[in-house]
């Protein structure tokens, strides 16, 4: 069997037992077809079957399959039955000796047969290529799109298929969902060998199988970098969010030697933001996803070297150098490190909350499942801007959609051009002094229980979809002992780091910490992480950049 190396051209399959008619068909496909087409050949319907599953994998297209009918084991319409489940939309074509011709014509309905050629088809310029030219005319005009991206097969209401959704879209990875229980969906898993027990199952565009891979497995296997390529570096950017992001663009383009390190996606939170519309240099808006591939790229461009999926669990001081451990248990190290790991989505605490995550309960905007939003009723819970901004965004499809908040209004929490964009959609309602006290459903989320603040009135709603985003919280338990935090976790920083004017304790220098430094020296925070920041995307990437530029005044004193 010859072996596919270009998913872009279609394929033409034959399959016969006798080597030297097999190579004969092949060397008259090819002879016609090579320049556009790749042939594959096979000497068995199994071996077939095998080249057929493994195309089907890698996103091949299969236009057409010639098998000869006399085989031993699986004769050529078994095979072609077999091969419709795989491809059911190539052209199928029986060759066949004259003696054979009535399981030929039956054929014609057990398969759904396009044509048989009696043996031999000499000249094939007039047997065999009209026939061949026919059928690819016939493939050519039907639905017979390329799937060269990674193709995820997964449950509709499954939150780790939801979760890998989110993950490829917000490293900017191209794939094609594939629901496990629609006839596409089920011809990949049985092309993986999997019986769709285990979900979701991943099909990189190497046409290799992932079933329920972790977020580092998936980086690994669509292009992502999650190795380092060095031991010691410069500067550390600890986050990929608008500040982490902000300082490896300055960091990099100064000739700092600069890895930048993100747990999830490059974006953090603004990178989930449908549209942000008061970034200084975008008057139309500009997405967060858009934001995020701009910065990562120009990052990139100047050097700097980003890893995606790796948690840092820890930070150790050892003498000048300042040590990254990751969950792994390896570890970086540099002279410097920012620490831009921005905030997360609160959690909504009420009962069925927890368990319907992922499955209609989502934290951000999880753009992904929006399309499936379309004429649906959704309820958004918080009144900040991501709120108003993601309520804006879904209300372009969505039937309706309910914005629950605490307080008495949006204009205390949200910006006022968001607040007036809300209020011109005639799609989108706003209830105060309202929380949800209750999610309920099966297998995925059906209604939600709200409470009146005001009255303690409850009622019941119905729907599918609830969006939370209520307010934020650092992660930097990981912290604790090495760096100094307010009561909420934020990481503090310069002047607010003084006990009674006194540098804090442990600091050596014979300096107080810079305006971005912590309580240990060359090591900085930036963006939200930052006790009494502005949790703004331009404040953010401000601080980024002027990390970097202490950073350096920093090492000039080394």
């Amino acid at each position: 069997m010859t072996e596919p190396s270009d998913v872009t051209r279609p394929v033409i399959v034959t399959v016969d037992d006798d080597p030297g008619v097999s190579r004969a068909v092949a060397r008259d496909l090819r002879r016609r077809y090579g320049e556009l087409h790749r042939v594959v050949r096979a000497e068995s319907g199994e071996s077939a079957l095998d080249a057929l599953r493994e195309l089907k994998l890698r996103g091949n297209l299969v236009a057409v399959i010639l098998a000869d009918y006399r085989m031993p084991r699986m004769n050529g319409i078994e095979f072609l039955e077999q091969a419709m489940d795989v491809y059911p939309g190539a052209r199928r074509v029986l060759l066949t000796a004259y003696a054979d011709t009535n399981a030929a014509i039956e054929a014609i309905n057990v398969v759904d047969l396009d044509h048989y050629l009696l043996k031999p088809w000499d000249p094939p310029e007039e047997k065999l290529y009209p026939v061949v030219d026919d059928l690819l005319e016939t493939w050519l005009a039907s639905d017979h799109r390329p799937v060269p991206e990674t193709k995820v097969v997964g449950h509709r209401w499954s939150a780790r298929s939801s979760g890998v959704r989110e993950f490829l879209a917000r490293n900017q990875v191209p794939y094609r969902w594939y629901a496990s229980d629609e006839p596409e969906g089920q011809r990949l898993l049985a092309a993986a060998g999997e019986d769709g027990l285990s979900l979701p199952l991943v099909i990189t565009p190497d046409g290799k199988p992932l079933v329920e891979p972790t977020d580092q497995d998936l980086a690994g296997r669509v292009g992502l970098s999650t190795v380092p390529a060095a031991e010691f570096y410069d500067l550390v950017v600890i986050g990929g969010g608008p500040a982490g992001l902000g300082a490896a663009v300055y960091g990099a383009s100064e000739g700092l030697r600069t890895v930048l390190v993100e747990r999830t996606a490059t974006g953090g939170q603004a990178g989930q933001s449908s549209r942000i519309e008061n970034y200084l240099g975008f008057p139309d808006g500009v997405s967060g996803a858009q934001l995020a591939d701009r910065a990562r790229r120009q990052a990139t461009k100047f050097g700097a070297e980003i890893l995606t999926a790796r948690e840092v669990t820890g930070l150790e001081i050892n003498g000048p150098s300042r040590t990254v451990r990751f969950s792994d248990g390896s570890a970086i190290a540099a002279h410097t490190v920012i620490l831009a790991t921005g905030v997360s989505y609160r959690q909504l605490n009420a009962p069925g909350v927890p368990e319907l995550t992922g499955r209609g309960v989502y934290y951000g905007s999880a753009l992904t499942e929006a399309a499936n939003c379309q004429g649906q009723d959704v309820y958004i819970v918080g009144g900040a801007n991501s709120a108003g901004q993601a309520a804006v965004y879904l209300a372009r499809g969505a039937k309706s959609v309910t914005i629950l908040v605490r307080g008495t209004s949006l204009v205390a929490s949200m910006s006022h051009y968001l607040v007036q964009q809300v209020e011109g959609i005639p799609t989108i309602s706003v209830r105060t002094r309202t929380e949800v006290v209750a999610a309920h459903g099966t297998d995925h989320l059906e209604g939600l229980t709200l409470r009146d603040a005001t009255t303690g009135v409850t009622e019941q709603v119905t729907t599918s979809w609830l969006y939370v985003f209520i307010g934020a919280a650092p992660l930097t338990d990981w912290l604790d002992g090495v760096v100094m935090r307010d009561s909420h976790g934020f990481v503090v920083a310069g002047p607010d780091t003084l006990v009674d004017g006194h540098p804090p304790k442990g600091w050596q220098l014979d300096r107080p910490p810079y305006h971005l430094e912590t309580s240990v020296p060359g090591v900085f925070v930036a963006g939200d992480v930052r006790a009494e920041s502005a949790k703004r995307v331009a404040s953010a990437v401000g601080e980024g950049a002027m990390a970097v530029m202490l950073v350096h005044r920093y090492l000039e004193r080394l």
